[in-house]
């Protein structure tokens, strides 16, 4: 029987490869240099891949399936063709036996009976004896290939097979058995016509079907067998097989087709140990199965041929992908390590250099949007250097005007107070103090356009160009930032320079405090909310309805009322920071009528202050608050309102980490120099 090629004859046009491969990868490396180049490289060798992978796979899926189909498909013609072959050679011996049984050849003598018994053995040479049985189950005559004739036995056969079934059932075919040894046989036995008819049995070897198997060819290395409804061998191409008995039965497609006839292909163990691909047709005139096999390998060879051509291709593919990817990215390297290195030494100051690229494409736009914003920065920092030198110097010369104007006052006593001369020196600061707020929100805006002009550029901008920017744009903003902040808190030390000049001044009129003290609490609330969106802060209040009215300075003293909340909503902001559990932030304010004063309270369950500051917190310009945070004004100002300007008390009380308490005593009658 032919055999399938070895698996080893499949891989060696592989070998070379690999030692290839290994030669070309240090030549390939130059091609891709380290960064977006390499980058690129590898992402088009990845897609590349990628593709020809998925092609190669449903390439081999489909060859796998059509070969399978295919091979199923023939496997099945065959082992059909064969099994109406080997029907058609029962079929025969049965048409050659059957004019025995004739009614006119049972009134014949035994002499011609011999006679014919020798014929048909001539013309069917698979028939090795044939035997007469009359009516009543008596052998009459015997002829046989092997062994000596038998004439009038008269053996009682009436009990056995051959002639009871083939009485019952015209015809009888007998199991498939073995005569010493040598090959398969089978018993065919025909009933005579008549009313009691007699029997004519035929012992047939099967081995001349051995020529009907080793006729069928399928591939290199397929081939046929039959078994009998037991599943032992009846035909084989290996003889020696047939001549020992084999019983397959217990291979799963002889199991299955005697089990149910499932004629469906499957992949199993053929007798030889190989896995086959195996497909059957039974005989229904004798219940054998034929079945045709193909060595699974060879149903598989188109597949490897399919894997080798995938092999071939994908190795061509990404050797051609390194190549154009190298290329690819050498021509788009160009271009953007010029942005890099002009945005390197736009970072290290060199505002006047410019990016020259004659590229129409998203680079080249880019590099003209980044020469456009190098341009403005140079201009804005020129613009902005010259109008502070401007501003110093203004500054500067206010203030030996400011200086000269005092020692003038001094000098001439034309000063009433020192509180006329805060007021000047605040409105002298003022304006050149708004200016430097105002140009500095401006260049604020500026850096925030650039920022803008990089975001538009998108994907385009490299990463190093994009961070080198950004960290530029960040410096500049930090730096914009903190003139802001000490410019916003300069310019509330002005206010409250001015506030301080004001002292005595205004209105004192008869006014109720309940209502005073609701605004100040809503304007104070709102304020904190609109700086801090999150606040959560719970205000409550408790006012004394029978206090009535006082002599104020209302629009000074609802400054003190909204810095005392507003301090209040503060601490408690602060300690909510913590994260304390269970903690409710609260700021409660009360009014209460005590005798010839009214007393008015603000406490609150936020940080507390430090006892060893209390005692200077309504010093001017001493601020528990961080640095940039406080002018530390606000305290000294309510404590000169209350104190000098309504002639009260300001007293406070706190523990750190627990509460503060802030309580002001308003008398009811104004002070006799007010009067």
């Amino acid at each position: 029987m032919p055999h399938a090629l070895p698996p080893r004859a499949l891989a060696v046009p592989l070998t070379p490869r690999p030692r290839l491969l290994r030669l070309a990868l240090p030549a390939l490396a130059g091609l891709l240099p380290a960064g977006l180049a390499r980058r690129f490289g590898l992402a088009m060798v990845g897609l590349v891949s990628v593709l020809l992978v998925g092609t190669g796979a449903v390439n081999m899926w489909v060859t796998y399936a059509e070969a399978t189909a295919g091979a199923v498909q023939v496997q099945r013609e065959k082992a059909q063709a064969a099994a109406e072959r080997v029907a058609q050679f029962v079929e025969g011996i049965e048409s050659q036996v059957g004019w025995t049984t004739r009614a006119e050849w049972a009134r014949v003598s035994p002499e011609q009976r011999r006679y014919d018994f020798i014929r048909l053995q001539r013309q069917v040479p698979a028939i090795t004896d044939l035997q007469y049985i009359d009516g009543n189950g008596r052998e009459q005559l015997r002829l046989s290939r092997l062994e000596p004739d038998v004439v009038g036995s008269g053996q009682d056969f009436s009990g056995e097979p051959l002639f009871a079934r083939a009485v019952a059932e015209r015809s009888w075919r007998g199991p498939v058995y073995f005569r010493r040894g040598s090959e398969p046989y089978m018993t065919l036995a025909l009933a005579h016509v008549g009313r009691m008819p007699g029997v004519t049995a035929a012992s047939v070897n099967l081995k001349l079907i051995w020529d009907v198997v080793t006729a069928i060819r399928i591939g290199r290395a397929g081939y046929a067998y039959v078994t009998d409804a037991a599943g032992r061998l009846v035909a084989h191409p290996d003889m020696s097989l047939v001549l020992r008995e084999t019983d397959l039965s217990r291979l799963p497609q002889v199991a299955r087709a005697i089990a149910n006839g499932d004629a469906t292909p499957t992949t199993v163990q053929g007798p030889d140990g190989r896995r086959v691909l195996s497909a059957h047709a039974v005989i229904p005139q004798l219940g054998w199965i034929v079945f045709v096999e193909l060595p699974r390998r060879e149903v598989l060879a188109p597949v490897w041929a399919s894997l080798v051509q995938t092999l071939v291709l994908l190795g061509l593919g990404v050797l051609l992908a390194l190549l154009l990817g190298g290329w690819l990215a050498r021509r788009m390297v160009g271009p953007i390590r010029q942005l890099q290195a002009g945005a390197q030494r736009l970072g290290e100051g060199d505002l006047s250099q410019r990016i020259s690229l004659d590229s129409r494409d998203e680079i080249g736009a880019l590099a003209r949007r980044f020469n456009d914003m190098a341009g403005r920065i140079q201009e804005a920092q020129e613009t902005l250097e010259a109008k502070v030198a401007s501003r110093t110097r203004a500054l500067a010369q206010s203030l030996d005007d400011l200086r000269l104007a005092q020692d003038r006052l001094v000098q001439t006593e034309k000063l009433a107070s020192l509180g006329q001369l805060t007021a000047g020196i605040a409105h002298e600061i003022k304006n050149p103090l708004n200016f430097v707020n105002n140009f500095a929100e401006l260049s604020a805006e500026l850096v925030q356009e650039l920022e803008e002009a990089l975001a538009a550029a998108g994907e385009a901008v490299p990463e190093a160009l994009r961070e080198e920017v950004a960290e530029l744009a960040g410096m500049l903003r930090g730096n914009l930032e903190k003139v802001v902040q000490h410019g916003k808190r300069a310019d509330s030390i002005v206010r409250n320079m001015l506030a301080h000049s004001r002292e005595g001044g205004g209105e004192r009129r008869e006014m109720a405090l309940n209502p005073l003290v609701e605004e100040a609490m809503a304007l104070a609330w709102h304020g904190a909310r609109a700086e801090k969106p999150g606040l959560n802060v719970t205000l409550e209040k408790e006012l004394d309805p029978d206090i009535g009215t006082l002599p104020l300075f209302p629009q000074e003293f609802t400054r003190v009322l909204l810095n005392l909340v507003g301090n209040a909503i503060y601490a408690t902001g602060k300690r909510a920071q913590r994260g304390e559990a269970g903690y409710a932030p609260v700021v409660r304010v009360e009014t209460r009528a005590e005798g010839d004063a009214v007393a008015v309270t603000v406490r609150d369950n936020g940080t507390g202050i430090p006892e060893a500051m209390r005692n200077r917190i309504f010093e001017p310009f001493f601020t528990t608050k961080p640095a940039g945070e406080g002018t530390g004004l606000g305290l000294s100002l309510s404590h000169d309102i209350v104190v000098k300007q309504h002639g009260g008390a300001f007293l406070v009380d706190s523990q750190e980490g627990v509460f503060t308490e802030f309580r002001v005593l308003l008398p009811r009658v104004a002070p006799e120099k007010e009067a």
